[in-house]
């Protein structure tokens, strides 16, 4: 491809972010849906849950620090081929139905964001409380009873987690792909969208969605930074 190509393929894909084209842009909506559905959902578990982790003391619970950790790795790919086995006619909740649609992929992808979420909280409980053991105590909240403050004081930088985890929910195919079957106008997000269109050589609308991507990833850190950094102003 020459770089004339590359020209016209920029320029087409530009006219598409703003041509307004309804398929373009029911792409982006599926996308946005799927993945901020599974960063809320990840939060409202996640929280509270890297929350206790933080600061309850168990047997075992090293173990389980090392492996919510590793978990933040975990592959793609085998995220998707969990969640498919569990809603495969099959598996334990197949009668739901829900194999191939966007419902499985927000729990494919939520299964990805969990662990990060979990991992970044705990560790920034954990120094909270280190920090303002004695002060919480003199309060009476000692234990989980700290975990409702704790998260409050640390709001600002558990942005960061949920950033992370958007972060690697919105970039992800392996697992999408496999729990949602990339079906066009149902299941098609951004990037199963970018690797399909690009192997059939449709660069323009690949690119077009790579811009809107990017654009989007951007657009939420820009924010996510700037509302840290007012709330960080506004709290002393």
């Amino acid at each position: 491809m020459d770089l004339l190509d590359v020209t016209q393929a920029l320029s087409a894909a530009f006219g598409l972010v703003l041509g307004g084209d309804p398929a373009f842009y029911a792409i982006v909506a599926l996308s946005l849906t799927v993945t901020l559905s599974a960063v809320v959902l990840a939060a409202l578990i996640g929280l509270p849950l890297g929350a206790l982790l933080a600061l309850a003391r168990f047997p075992g619970r090293g173990a389980v620090v090392v492996l919510v950790n590793g978990l933040m790795g975990l592959p793609p790919v085998v995220a998707g081929l969990i969640v498919f086995l569990v809603l495969s006619r099959s598996g334990p909740l197949g009668s739901l139905g829900l194999l191939f649609t966007p419902a499985a992929m927000v729990a494919a992808q939520t299964l990805l964001v969990l662990p990060i979420v979990i991992a970044i909280t705990r560790q920034l409980i954990e120094d909270l409380h280190g920090e303002y053991r004695e002060h919480l105590a003199s309060l009476g909240l000692t234990g989980v009873r700290a975990i409702p403050t704790l998260l409050w004081d640390g709001r600002f930088a558990l942005a960061t987690a949920i950033l992370a985890g958007f972060g690697r929910a919105s970039a992800e195919v392996g697992a999408v792909l496999i729990v949602g079957g990339n079906i066009a106008g149902y299941t098609r997000t951004m990037t199963t969208a970018i690797a399909l269109e690009t192997s059939k050589g449709d660069l323009p609308l690949a690119l077009g969605l790579g811009i809107v991507l990017i654009a989007l990833t951007l657009g939420i850190n820009a924010v996510t930074y700037a509302a840290s950094r007012v709330g960080a102003r506004f709290a002393g």
